[in-house]
C-alpha cells in the first residue's frame, strides 16, 4: 500500500472576488521506504501541495490519502487526528521549543502522540541515540549547532513511527556538509524503518540521496528522470 497517495489535486484560493488556482491537477505516489525530492520555483504550489499531504489544508478537489487513510474535504476534522497517527514533519527553522532540552523536545511530541511518563523518555532517549545525539540530550537549542538542531528535528519527526515524513527545505539552514551528513542520516532512518520521505527542497545535493524527483510547476507535476549512479 503507498503511504502517500495524490491524484490529480487541485487547490483554489479566494481572494475577495479572484479566484486562484495554485494546484491544477498534481499527481503523486510514495511508497513506505522510498525518497522523493519535490522540486520547484518559487510560487510553484510546493508548499501548499505539501500543507495538504501534512494535512494542514484540505484540496479543493481530487483524491489524497495518508497511510492508508482517504482525506475527505467535507470533513477538516479529521485532519488534526491522521497528522497526530501519521505524519512527520522537519522545518527549514528547526521550530524547537528554545525553552526545552533536546531530550524534552523529543519527548513533547510523544506526548502529543499517546506516550507518557518513562516510556516517553525511554523512547525520546532512543530517538536521540540513532540520530547521534545521545551525548546531547540535556542541552538547549541554544548550545547546539544547526546540525545538531535539525538532528533533533529529526528525531522528533520520527516520533510515535509515522508512515509519512515531510521536510521543507530541511537543508537551507545548514553548511555543505552539514547539510549532507543531515540528508544522509535522514534518508537512512527512513529506508531503514520503512517509512515514505517527501523532501522539498532547492537544494541540488538532495537528488543524489533520493530515489526520485518530481517538479511542480504552474500547479503541475511531472516526473524527472535521474541519471544512473
Amino acid at each position: 500500500m503507498s503511504a502517500i497517495v495524490a491524484e490529480n489535486v487541485t487547490k483554489t484560493f479566494h481572494e475577495g472576488k479572484e479566484v486562484v488556482p495554485v494546484l491544477k491537477g498534481v499527481s503523486l505516489r510514495v511508497e513506505p521506504g522510498q525518497v522523493v525530492a519535490l522540486e520547484g520555483p518559487s510560487g510553484s504550489g510546493k508548499t501548499t501541495f505539501l500543507s495538504i499531504l501534512g494535512c494542514i489544508l484540505t484540496p479543493s478537489s481530487g483524491r489524497v490519502v495518508i497511510d492508508g487513510q482517504e482525506i475527505d474535504p467535507r470533513r477538516p476534522g479529521q485532519l488534526p487526528a491522521v497528522r497526530k497517527r501519521s505524519i512527520g514533519f522537519v522545518f527549514q527553522q528547526f521550530n524547537l521549543f528554545p525553552a526545552l532540552s533536546a531530550l524534552e523536545n523529543v519527548e513533547y511530541a510523544l506526548n502529543l502522540k499517546g506516550y507518557g511518563g518513562k516510556a516517553a523518555t525511554a523512547e525520546a532517549r532512543r530517538l536521540l541515540e540513532l540520530v547521534g545525539l545521545g551525548d546531547r540530550q540535556r542541552f538547549l537549542p541554544r548550545d547546539l549547532s544547526g546540525g545538531q538542531k535539525q538532528r533533533i528535528a529529526v528525531a522528533r519527526a520520527l516520533a510515535g513511527k509515522p508512515a509519512v515524513l515531510l521536510a521543507d527545505e530541511p537543508t537551507a539552514n545548514l553548511d555543505s556538509e552539514v547539510a549532507q551528513q543531515v540528508l544522509d542520516l535522514f534518508t537512512a532512518l527512513a529506508r531503514n524503518e520503512g517509512r515514505a520521505l517527501l523532501i522539498v527542497t532547492h537544494d541540488p545535493k538532495v537528488r543524489r540521496v533520493c530515489d526520485r524527483v518530481v517538479r511542480i510547476a504552474d500547479g503541475l507535476t511531472n516526473e524527472l528522470i535521474l541519471p544512473a549512479a
